[in-house]
């Protein structure tokens, strides 16, 4: 089956800015409303899709408006949230300065 110009788009951005990018599905479907696109990501990507306060999502959804309009549909994007809820992604070891802070608070307690 082919992919269209808008679900190839999708998977193409996601893909690049995610740590599990096998786990990227995209489904496609037509109806009254317009071309509906789902995704599905590995619960731990979620945080780097949807961006700083949805900014990622929304300039997604920004893009694919413009592609839609291209081609003469109106493109939704949905982003499906994974089941159990989020997963809070681990520390990094190279943010440091976040950990001395906590270490701070913590001697400050007495």
């Amino acid at each position: 089956m082919a992919k269209n110009a808008d679900q190839e788009f999708v998977e193409f951005v996601i893909k690049s800015i995610v740590d599990h990018p096998d786990d990227v599905k995209t489904d496609r479907s037509v109806d009254e409303m317009g071309v509906l696109l789902t995704l599905k990501v590995n619960p731990e990507d979620m945080g780097q899709v949807i961006g700083r306060q949805g900014g990622t999502a929304r300039a997604i959804r920004t893009l694919l408006r413009v592609i839609g309009a291209k081609h003469n549909a109106r493109v939704n994007f949905k982003i499906e949230e994974p089941e159990g809820g989020r997963v809070m992604r681990p520390r990094s070891e190279s943010n440091s300065a976040a950990r001395d802070v906590d270490q701070v608070v913590d001697e400050l307690k007495l």
